[in-house]
């Protein structure tokens, strides 16, 4: 570790077999905690390059729980979070519009972090039981088209950075890790970001992973379609910014998305709910169409952005979409 730090300090690279390789070392217990905080804010302070982000996420999935859903060809529909805009859980209601209009789905997440609500708060606030056993996760999307994947169970390797991480305060090339280390490694993903240079490092990520992607960033700073304003959106075949009145739907407003400060996970459960069901506002119901239509164009490029909206609405309105999330938990409870 001396060496990488030494070389850290002139501002060198480190390639992606020694990122991985230190990674790997770190769940050995291998060094001191010191030197890992130098390590982290050596990278942090130069600013972490494509290859050492992919070799950390290597070394994640190398010691992680391994999950097989390779022959389903699903996308996980993600947001880095720490937007600061406590929206609901946008992202994954439109997993379960996706998952509605026929498509598979490998939807990753977490606890809250920054917001009231995160991912695996709103699976949990329906009953799910949180689970790595591989025979269960299969049953699910193979029986519903969606399977939901608690990172913390996943990636054994983030447990050795946690009282790092939590001392320091401030964020690490860890952050930047959450979306990239699904362990089913699925063929698609839908990324929301809160900045445009996060945008740039991803899209470099992705492209060297080879899957099909999306990036998008809301202008404003959310870190997923809002349809609060004008939005980007990167793709390994085009970069855009759309508003939101070019996919024939309205601007919302940033109080109707997120919660207010006496809002509750319940209260957040609820939101979910009414979307599904087709009796949320019709901001927060276009919100998830917008996320979902876009997730449904990266798996389909062919398809027009309007035809993949008009299915991510029929899944909503047909009731298939809530018939999903239903069907999702009665396997998963």
């Amino acid at each position: 570790m001396k060496d990488i730090l030494t070389r850290l300090v002139a501002h060198e690279e480190l390639t992606r077999k020694e990122t991985e390789e230190i990674l790997i070392n770190i769940t050995h217990e291998k060094y001191p905690q010191e030197q890992i905080t130098a390590f982290l804010m050596g990278l942090q302070m130069r600013g972490i390059g494509v290859d050492e982000l992919l070799g950390l996420r290597d070394g994640i999935l190398a010691t992680g729980v391994p999950v097989d859903l390779s022959p389903y060809e699903a996308i996980d529909i993600v947001g880095t979070g720490g937007d600061g805009k406590n929206t609901f859980n946008i992202s994954t209601c439109a997993c379960f519009v996706v998952a509605g209009a026929g498509y598979k789905v490998a939807k990753h997440g977490n606890y809250a972090a920054t917001s009231i609500s995160g991912a695996s708060n709103v699976i949990e606030g329906h009953g799910v039981r949180l689970t790595t056993d591989n025979d269960r996760l299969r049953r699910s999307i193979e029986e519903c088209g969606i399977v939901y994947l608690h990172a913390p169970l996943f990636a054994r390797a983030m447990k050795f950075v946690a009282p790092i991480r939590k001392a320091l305060h401030i964020p690490t090339c860890f952050n930047l890790l959450g979306p990239l280390v699904n362990p089913s490694r699925p063929a698609y993903q839908m990324l929301g970001v809160a900045n445009l240079n996060q945008m740039r490092l991803y899209s470099n990520v992705y492209q060297k992973l080879g899957i099909g992607y999306g990036i998008v960033n809301s202008i404003d700073g959310y870190d997923e379609i809002s349809l609060t304003g004008e939005f980007k959106v990167v793709t390994s075949q085009m970069e855009k910014i759309f508003r939101p009145s070019d996919i024939g739907l309205h601007t919302a407003s940033a109080a109707e998305l997120s919660g207010a400060a006496n809002q509750t996970r319940v209260d957040a459960v609820r939101v979910f709910d009414a979307v599904l069901e087709g009796t949320a506002t019709a901001s927060q119901t276009e919100v998830v169409l917008a996320n979902a239509a876009f997730a449904i164009s990266i798996m389909c490029p062919g398809k027009s952005i309007e035809d993949c909206l008009a299915e991510a609405r029929e899944s909503v309105e047909s009731g298939r979409a809530m018939q999903t999330l239903r069907k999702f938990v009665e396997l998963n409870s």
